[in-house]
């Protein structure tokens, strides 16, 4: 399929799906523990401070991490090209509108939103609605 570029047409096809599960985003100092949670990570990130690793909550409860916020995963099934512009600020205005926190993470082929869980059901339906008004412009 090919990777959409244009704004409009990225948002009228976004298509937003809700992953099971719930996920925590934790900061990892040692190396070993941070490989050991890399198998059920969503993602990883290297910072200066450590790993940041986006993981299911089991997860993190089972190595002992510590974390703020459960937060729940959409997956925008849109393919954006990486080159794309405007999908992940218009998704992260149409949140903040509904006052929703929010942590965009663009992969190779989709983007992923993760949203505090106790606002999921309004964060998705933000996105439908966002959705909704491109495909009226596409």
């Amino acid at each position: 399929m090919p990777k959409m570029t244009d704004k409009v047409s990225m948002i009228a096809n976004m298509a937003p799906v809700l992953q099971p599960g719930v996920f925590v985003f934790c900061t990892v100092i040692n190396r070993d523990v941070a490989f050991d949670a890399l198998s059920e990570a969503r993602g990883m990130f290297v910072e200066d401070e450590g790993f940041a690793l986006i993981l299911p909550r089991s997860e993190a409860d089972r190595l002992g991490l510590s974390y703020d916020m459960r937060m729940r995963q959409i997956t925008l099934m849109v393919f954006s090209a990486l080159e794309g512009v405007g999908l992940t600020a218009a998704v992260a205005e149409a949140l903040e509108r509904e006052g929703i926190p929010s942590n965009v993470v663009a992969a190779t082929l989709h983007d992923h939103i993760f949203v505090p869980s106790n606002r999921v059901d309004d964060a998705m339906r933000a996105l439908r609605a966002l959705q909704a008004e491109a495909q009226k412009q596409w």
